[in-house]
């Protein structure tokens, strides 16, 4: 485990030496961008969308006494979207859909001997490949968690409203009432965190593997777990030092 962890952080140092220059990168990580981000709207945006449905619909379940006002629905699907659903759970989606993908396609590379042929025309293949998807990851993935906050909020405010369960006043009062801005920078923080770690991980995954096309789906598997681990504790941790 530590062994692991040792390359791991040996491998993070390799990316920042021997570096190709700006207009290279500029190009790599406007790529990676499109394939990150614009590639996954649609699936944040319908998950989202149905997540702030459900929560909607199940803090009104549990709301048994007439003496909680109405709007106070929207204002737990609000904290529990900024807090937790948005960052978190998008994360373990992104980890399947994104991490899966960078690790595979560097595992394929490497058994195909491409990045060797990097390595021999004196390229240094770990910053030319993956530090563009680290930098990419960690711009592209706090705006899909806006987007799933927003998605979020709009399914709860449709759900609600329509199924009679919430007025629309009361549910964008619930939404602005004591509204605290610092939980802002604990989404912003948690994002940058959990994109940094699923990037980072999964390309260490597949950039390290070794045999052939089974054990690309091996490490393509390793990155995923690993990184849903990784978010886990990370998120634990975040929680603990901004709001403990």
């Amino acid at each position: 485990m530590l062994k692991e962890f040792g390359r791991y952080v040996t491998f993070l140092g390799s990316l920042l030496v021997r570096r190709e220059s700006f207009r290279t990168y500029y190009h790599l990580i406007i790529e990676e961008c499109i394939l990150i981000g614009v590639n996954s709207v649609v699936l944040v945006a319908l998950v989202s969308f149905f997540m702030g449905a459900v929560t909607t619909v199940q803090t009104a379940a549990n709301l048994v006494s007439s003496f909680v006002p109405k709007f106070v629905i929207s204002q737990v699907v609000r904290e529990m979207t900024m807090l937790e659903l948005a960052p978190t759970v998008i994360a373990l989606i992104y980890a399947g859909k994104v991490g899966s993908s960078m690790a595979g396609g560097l595992g394929s590379m490497r058994i195909s001997e491409q990045i060797d042929a990097l390595e021999v025309m004196g390229i240094n293949a770990s910053s030319y490949l993956v530090l563009p998807k680290i930098i990419a990851s960690i711009t592209m993935y706090p705006l899909l968690v806006v987007l799933a906050v927003a998605c979020s909020l709009f399914g709860g405010y449709l759900i609600g409203t329509t199924a009679g369960i919430v007025t629309p006043t009361e549910f964008i009062y619930g939404v602005r009432y004591n509204f605290n801005p610092f939980y802002v920078v604990v989404v912003m923080v948690k994002a940058s965190v959990f994109s940094f770690l699923v990037a980072s991980i999964s390309c260490f995954k597949g950039f390290y593997t070794s045999g052939g096309a089974l054990e690309v789906g091996i490490s393509s598997t390793q990155a995923v777990t690993t990184s849903v681990i990784s978010i886990l504790t990370a998120d634990y941790l975040l929680v603990q030092l901004l709001l403990g």
